[in-house]
């Protein structure tokens, strides 16, 4: 199993966990905007951990601008249209570790569906996300780090905002 899906495995488990895990309101609101917090409440109470634990380890690597914490704490606010369970989140890890173009495929499905629900939201949730954030007031530097929190960093080497998403993509993935 590779260490990308590891990961995932283990944040599976932290999820099963989360309902006896205090989520740090405060340290959220010292950032976002009262609709934005509203937004943040909206998540489920896993997704607020882990959002949370990506802003520490954003702010773990020097000084964050405002639009970086904003995108770090909302980056999977388009997980909100199609809630997944723990078991949706493991298959659909399980099935892009080892049979990644089958994955591919179900990504371009119907959320509507169980069996392709994690897929579609895995490959979708980034542009939920920046247009949930938009809709918040975000501003356009966090709209964009959201929208492109999961893409490959190589794409956007020359970007102006590298550097920020790829401060991001280090949180999100060791959290």
């Amino acid at each position: 199993m590779n260490v990308s899906a590891v990961r995932r495995v283990q944040q599976g488990l932290g999820e099963l966990l989360a309902f006896a895990r205090p989520v740090q309101m405060a340290l959220a609101a010292e950032y976002l905007t009262p609709p934005q917090q509203a937004l943040f409440a909206r998540l489920r109470r896993a997704e607020q951990l882990h959002s949370l634990n990506v802003l520490r380890g954003v702010l773990a690597q020097g000084p964050a601008p405002r639009d970086l914490a904003v995108a770090a704490l909302l980056h999977d606010a388009g997980k909100i249209h199609y809630p997944l369970t723990t078991g949706q989140k493991t298959l659909a890890v399980l099935v892009r570790a080892f049979l990644p173009a089958l994955a591919r495929r179900w990504m371009d499905g119907d959320p509507r569906r169980p069996w392709q629900r994690p897929f579609v939201v895995y490959a979708h949730h980034p542009a939920w996300s920046a247009e949930l954030l938009a809709a918040a007031g975000a501003a356009e530097t966090a709209v964009w780090l959201a929208a492109h929190h999961a893409d490959d960093p190589a794409r956007w080497v020359e970007h102006p905002h590298f550097d920020l998403l790829r401060r991001l993509q280090a949180a999100d993935d060791a959290y």
